[in-house]
């Protein structure tokens, strides 16, 4: 997986390529942690993510926790058709922000 990074008016960016599978998920996850003290807001783009697994899940789910806390957002950008299927097969799409 690749991860591209980005600050803009307090908002981090994070555009993710390959695939955020239990090999890759840790790595996302101290990329977040290291990079959004702070910031009001974390985009996640998706554009470039071909797959999500249950352990990309829970990144997503602990950093959504993280950001409700300090008062923070976190939204999803651009899933793909299969990344979608995965957030409404598991009830992610009511809790989580997602633009097409």
């Amino acid at each position: 997986m690749n991860i591209r990074k980005s600050v803009e008016n307090n908002v981090l960016t994070i555009g993710l390529e390959g695939r955020l599978d239990t090999m890759t998920a840790p790595e996302l996850e101290n990329e977040i942690r290291n990079s959004a003290e702070g910031v009001a807001g974390i985009v996640l783009d998706f554009t470039d993510l071909a797959y999500i697994s249950s352990a990309g899940l829970r990144v997503l789910l602990s950093t959504q926790k993280r950001m409700n806390a300090s008062g923070g957002s976190l939204v999803i950008r651009h899933p793909n058709e299969v990344v979608a299927e995965v957030f409404e097969a598991t009830g992610f799409s009511d809790i989580l922000e997602i633009e097409a």
